[in-house]
């Protein structure tokens, strides 16, 4: 753990495989190549070194991003922070994200940019929900499925987290709370209850095995739950951005039935839920989700995808909940700090006789 006089730490979590799920075959999904995340992550350092970042620590990875960075390393350049990498093995899962949002917070990383799609940000946030004194999270939108992760340009976004890491910008000022969904599994023989979380949705479905993970077909949909819901979204999110829209920053969530047959049909919703791929949703019903209160799920049997990819399965005689969680726990939020910049001259510096006179 860093002390009070170490120099600011950064903390980056790069995937170095998001968006290369099935979705990308079906739909017409983007893939970033490995050169396209080296640069991002460069530009993103650069940006935090510019704000006062000394030092950085990265995940390490078998897909290329650390062997292509270091590569440009050896090159030589002032412009980035000193680079360390974590002392852990990668297994090329989601286990990688997992041990580095942990290792991260024990480094006393300021803040952790995360690039990656709904189910990267979804592993870092699963390890540091609830742990004192966890950091902020900082997202880059490189996945499939971004409803949660923002596209932006990534030295800005390594601007603004820079400048909370380095202190020049108060947590009051920097930092905005975020919601999530709290899924709880009770076997019907009595064993150990089983719990997990989505930042975005969780969704019930008719299959009965996690199989491919990656969800696409609507016709397998059973529930929606959902932690904000934006007409303006990608994916699963977006059945009910289109019916009620709910913003990531309003109280509460949404809750969306959908109809198995057409004697249960109340509407059917045309909604993107993958890039490039729109299609009809049946639905039955939908509510509004409150803070704190289990609903519990209909369905007899099947599998909770959670952000998009399927994860626990449960069986007659389960009993399954969701329950909103809010001030889960906290991001940067790269506009507010981009204009605390601007109105506190953070990124200014002029010759020491020469004052500044605004006009």
């Amino acid at each position: 753990m860093t002390g009070p006089s170490s120099p600011p730490l950064l903390g980056v979590v790069a995937n170095p495989v998001s968006a290369r799920d099935i979705r990308r075959v079906v739909a017409n999904a983007g893939n970033l190549q490995i050169t396209d995340r080296v640069n991002i992550v460069l530009r993103l350092l650069q940006g935090a070194r510019a704000a006062g970042v000394a030092r950085a620590l990265l995940m390490p990875d078998r897909g290329g991003i650390r062997a292509l960075l270091e590569r440009h390393l050896k090159r030589g350049d002032s412009t980035l922070p000193a680079i360390d990498w974590l002392d852990f093995e990668p297994a090329s899962t989601v286990e990688d994200s997992f041990a580095a949002a942990r290792a991260l917070h024990a480094a006393g990383a300021r803040a952790i940019v995360v690039l990656g799609g709904d189910g990267t940000h979804r592993a870092v946030v699963r390890e540091l929900a609830g742990r004192p004194d966890a950091p902020p999270i900082a997202g880059l939108s490189t996945g499939t499925n971004n409803a949660f992760p923002e596209m932006r340009e990534p030295t800005i976004t390594g601007l603004a987290a820079g400048l909370y890491a380095a202190g020049r910008i108060a947590a009051g000022q920097a930092l905005v709370p975020n919601k999530l969904l709290e899924v709880l599994i009770r076997p019907r023989a009595g064993g150990l209850p089983r719990r997990d979380i989505a930042i975005v949705d969780a969704v019930i479905t008719h299959e009965r095995s996690v199989g491919a993970r990656a969800l696409w077909k609507t016709g397998s949909l059973a529930a929606a739950y959902l932690a904000f819901a934006e007409p303006e979204a990608i994916g699963l999110s977006s059945i009910g951005g289109l019916l009620q829209p709910v913003s990531r920053r309003e109280r509460g969530g949404l809750a969306v039935q959908l109809a198995a047959d057409p004697a249960h049909t109340l509407l059917t919703l045309h909604a993107p839920i993958a890039p490039g791929l729109v299609l009809p949703v049946p639905v039955a019903s939908w509510q509004r989700l409150a803070p704190d209160e289990p609903l519990l799920v209909q369905q007899q049997a099947g599998t909770v995808a959670l952000d998009g990819e399927r994860e626990l399965a449960f069986e007659a005689g389960d009993r399954v909940s969701v329950t909103l969680r809010e001030n889960a726990f906290f991001t940067v939020d790269v506009a507010r700090c981009m204009a605390a910049a601007a109105r506190d001259g953070l990124l200014r510096s002029t010759p020491a006789d020469r004052p500044i006179s605004n006009p």
